[in-house]
């Protein structure tokens, strides 16, 4: 076992600064032109492609199970009138981003991650930057934007369709009553619930992208190395998303006081 060092110890700290950089160089060339617009639409699309099927299957099941975990909680208490409010709440500010997200960062940033490393060990990067051509500007711009477009699409899709899961493993394994389900949605929801998830949904499609930008361009060592940068990319993107959803969470539950039915 190697030596425990300063350096090891600091290294995290490092990686972190650097990737803080590399968002930063990104929102820099979010502004400057040309504006990559077909690189943008094929990166949405491809995206979109690989992750649209999967994250509708993933959705019903989230939204299952939550109509029954809640639905079976607020039966004890006596509330079943309450049921759709709360798993409309539950759906809208925490399933659909985090499930978004997951698949953008598994799906999409896997695949960012393994093109930009494969263009990394080609020497493709060094040649664009030798014929001065920013690699950031012109391969990881469009990318980021598309995934954050792609996010909050997504997202929609999956509010919709756990949504609908849970009115009907609700009517249909618990024995609620749909007029009931329908109703309650304007009990507790409000307005301002849906903006927050279309937020982090937005946010975590930017950190799934910059992420696997930044893995994908750092890559090294051969195919092992593109491999390596894959699985890292998802792994910290993951760890990200669940902390920056607390904080997203706390924010707004502070400036947005709950609604009393």
């Amino acid at each position: 076992m190697a030596p425990l060092t300063a350096t090891r110890v600091l290294r995290p700290v490092g990686t972190a600064g650097k990737l803080f950089a590399f968002g930063l160089d990104v929102g820099r060339g979010l502004f400057r032109r040309p504006f990559q617009l077909r690189e943008f639409l094929q990166q949405a699309w491809f995206i979109a492609s690989v992750t649209i099927i999967p994250t509708a299957l993933v959705a019903i099941p989230f939204g299952a199970v939550i109509a029954l975990q809640v639905g079976g909680l607020i039966k004890q208490f006596g509330a079943q009138s309450f049921t759709g409010s709360a798993s409309v709440l539950a759906v809208i500010q925490q399933a659909g981003p985090i499930a978004t997200a997951l698949l953008i960062a598994g799906a999409g940033g896997s695949a960012i991650a393994a093109d930009l490393g494969a263009r990394r060990i080609r020497e493709e990067l060094d040649a664009m930057m030798v014929l001065g051509i920013d690699p950031i500007q012109r391969l990881v711009v469009p990318r980021v934007l598309a995934c954050m477009l792609v996010a909050v699409f997504l997202n929609g899709m999956v509010s919709v369709v756990g949504v609908a899961g849970g009115y009907v493993f609700n009517v249909v394994l618990q024995d609620g009553t749909p007029g009931a389900y329908l109703a309650s949605f304007t009990a507790l929801a409000q307005l301002p619930d849906l903006w927050i998830g279309m937020l982090k949904a937005l946010v975590f499609g930017f950190i799934a992208a910059i992420v696997a930008s930044y893995k994908g361009m750092n890559a090294g060592g051969g195919p092992k190395g593109v491999g390596d940068a894959v699985n890292e990319s998802v792994v910290i993107t993951f760890l990200l998303l669940f902390i920056v959803n607390f904080v997203l969470s706390t924010i707004y539950l502070q400036l947005v006081p709950p609604k009393t039915g």
